[in-house]
Parts: structure tokens; C-alpha cells; sequence
């Protein structure tokens, strides 16, 4: 499975992913968190960022399950640091593809997004 960016947006990964849920309920489509680093971090002691080597960083993923019309959800990955944030969706077999346009469609880049 590979995984690329579709979506760069200059905020932080908090406020793009409060965006993104507004975004992609706006559009019909419901969204479930189901994983967030920043939380799984709290419980980890001595875990430097391979980003920035220290324990006070601000990187954050958090991984949406993205649900459509149809039963199957579609993987959505938020991944910020720096006060920038990647949206990607997993790439693989043709399974998703009409919801993957939903979300990509929803998250228009032609929206903007608010950086205060």
C-alpha cells in the first residue's frame, strides 16, 4: 500500500483537522478518528520526534475513517508538523475510488482555509 499526499495545507494539523471534518460533513460524508499520535504519545516517555529529535515537538497524525453511501469506509491520514499538514488517502486497487473523489472533492483546494 502506498500512501501519497493530495492535499498540503499551510495550518497546523488541529485546526486542518477540524477543516476537513466541517469539509467533509458539509458534503454528506461522516468521518470516525480513529487513531491520533499526539495521544498515543502522552503514554510514551523518552520518544524522540525523528522529525525534530525532541519530546516538545508538534508533529501529529491523526487517521479518519471517511464513510459515503456505501458500507466501506475509506482511509483518510492527516500528517502535520511545523505548522503545515499532508491529507492523503492509501493508493492500491480501484476499491474506494468514487468515495476517494468524494473526499478529494469535499477538500477542494479551491476552499481556503482560514490560518488564525
Amino acid at each position: 500500500m502506498n500512501i501519497s499526499p493530495f492535499l498540503a495545507v499551510n495550518n497546523n494539523c488541529e485546526k486542518t483537522l477540524q477543516w476537513t471534518s466541517h469539509q467533509l460533513q458539509q458534503a454528506g460524508l461522516r468521518s470516525v478518528q480513529t487513531f491520533d499520535l499526539r495521544t498515543a504519545r502522552t503514554e510514551m516517555h523518552d520518544c524522540q520526534c525523528p522529525n525534530h529529535g525532541t519530546e516538545a515537538c508538534d508533529c501529529r497524525m491523526v487517521v479518519l475513517l471517511v464513510y459515503g453511501a456505501m458500507a466501506e469506509p475509506v482511509t483518510l491520514v492527516l500528517h502535520g508538523h511545523d505548522g503545515q499538514t499532508w491529507l492523503s488517502t492509501p493508493e492500491g486497487p480501484t476499491f474506494g475510488s468514487s468515495l476517494k473523489a468524494q473526499i478529494r472533492q469535499a477538500l477542494n483546494a479551491d476552499k481556503l482555509l482560514s490560518s488564525d
